[in-house]
């Protein structure tokens, strides 16, 4: 079953900044992630006094700045950005400039750009900060009613199947739950994948995190699946979060006699599907076996 969360939330802003001598170096701004509210005092207080704004979209940091009243000299950086723009930015820090660093929402390098930039400027021993604040995984991971004593974070996962497939292989004796970023198109897709990848776990979806449509949809993954199959690809910044590989109820005995029995009936492919459906295992890793079994088989008959 599905369940559904929905909340809604009133933004009203007005903060008085408090303008801070600022060392030169870049400053790594979190920016909320939809709720203007969730930025920190001391953000403000950064985005007042520093000497450059470089973000991703000028128009999207443009209403951040307008809502608290900020007029400061903006620059592009985004995965575009050329060599010689991110030399310029570490040469402006070189010569006594103070730099804030944002995304269009969240915080700075977390599945935005920002790495290569914050790696320059450390190897030229420029000096360089976090203002944290807001992102997108952990309020996912606390919303998600699955265990956070353990996690890790994915990010966005390939678009096509294949490479999808296989980077949450590499995933699936992770410890604790998984933190994936998505995208409304992809969803669904993604969603079978998971599925298929890593077998019929605990998930959940959440879409507009802190925003007035903030909608929380928790699940096996197979919930998951027929309810975005029914409704469609839905709108907004989605965050997937998948509970821990489901504890080895079923003994690979029991794993293997339910093969066998399948075999007699049924073709290699067949039995595979029918036994991994049955047992909630990777459909992968019921093939392999399937088809030694078969062999095996086939041996035993000669």
């Amino acid at each position: 079953m599905v369940v559904k969360e929905q909340k809604k939330q009133q933004v009203e802003i007005k903060e008085t900044p408090k303008s801070v001598a600022m060392k030169p170096g870049f400053y790594l701004v979190a920016t909320p992630i939809g709720n203007l509210r969730d930025i920190t005092f001391r953000a403000l207080d950064v985005l007042s006094s520093v000497d450059l704004v470089v973000c991703e979209d000028t128009r999207v940091t443009g209403k951040l700045m307008n809502a608290y009243g900020f007029k400061k000299k903006m620059q592009v950086y985004n995965d575009h950005s050329t060599d010689h723009q991110r030399e310029y930015l570490i040469q402006c820090a070189a010569e006594g400039q103070s730099i804030a660093v944002l995304s269009d929402a969240g915080t700075p390098l977390v599945s935005d750009p920002g790495y290569k930039l914050v790696r320059g400027a450390v190897e030229q021993n420029l000096y360089v900060t976090s203002i944290p604040g807001p992102n997108a995984a952990l309020p996912a991971l606390q919303l998600s009613g699955l265990p956070t004593d353990q996690f890790s974070f994915l990010g966005f996962l390939p678009p096509k199947t294949t490479a999808r497939q296989n980077t949450l292989k590499k995933w699936e004796a992770a410890p604790g739950s998984l933190i994936i970023y998505e995208t409304g198109p992809r969803l669904l897709d993604s969603l079978q994948d998971m599925r298929q990848t890593l077998g019929n776990r605990e998930a959940a979806v959440m879409r507009e995190l802190t925003k007035m449509y903030e909608e929380v949809q928790r699940g096996k993954l197979s919930d998951l699946i027929v309810h975005y199959t029914k409704i469609g690809a839905p709108k907004g910044e989605i965050v997937v979060v998948l509970g821990q590989a489901v504890a080895e109820i079923v003994s690979t005995e029991s794993i293997e006699k339910q093969i066998k029995s399948a075999l007699e009936k049924m073709s290699v492919r067949d039995a595979a599907e029918m036994v991994a459906q049955a047992t909630g295992k990777p459909k992968k890793t019921i093939y392999t076996l399937t088809l030694k079994l078969a062999s095996d088989r086939k041996s035993d008959r000669k």
